[in-house]
């Protein structure tokens, strides 16, 4: 059975994960270092790993299989995920694939240099209404090719 799994500490796009998962029936392990709520009887459960920094990510890429989907805005976990067969969607609906995550591994990089440097400064920015939509289809359409590749 195909799960979704996200790296749900600060993750903006839970709800609609929450919505395509309750279409196609799948379960949601939501994976974050504190408790937090979440809707009943959909399939979901919460797991809670300690304070460490990188918990979350040992978690997930312990547990996700081949056709799994991880949805993560952490291009190292997403780094992690993919070698593993899983499907990786940033929570901005852009997929990190095998083709793409070399170049982002290196640009985190590289902001992390220029961050240091005091040359780049601020975080992430925020979801707009697009990013919304475009998660929702990518992560439909990541759905739709993991349950393919699981049929018999």
């Amino acid at each position: 059975m195909l799960v979704i799994f996200v790296d749900a500490d600060a993750c903006p796009v839970k709800d609609e994960v929450y919505r395509v998962a309750a279409r196609y029936e799948l379960q949601v392990v939501l994976v974050a270092n504190a408790r937090m709520g979440f809707p009943s009887g959909l399939g979901i459960e919460l797991v809670v790993v300690g304070r460490d920094a990188d918990a979350a990510d040992d978690w997930i890429a312990a547990h996700v299989r081949r056709s799994d989907v991880v949805v993560t805005s952490d291009i190292l976990l997403a780094a992690r995920c993919i070698p593993l067969g899983a499907r990786v969607l940033g929570t901005d609906g852009r997929p990190f694939t095998e083709d793409s995550i070399g170049n982002a591994v290196a640009s985190r990089e590289l902001h992390a240099e220029l961050r240091a440097m005091g040359q780049l400064g601020g975080g992430p920015r925020g979801i707009a209404p697009k990013d919304r939509s475009r998660f929702l289809s990518r992560l439909d359409e990541m759905v739709q090719a993991g349950l393919r590749e699981l049929r018999p």
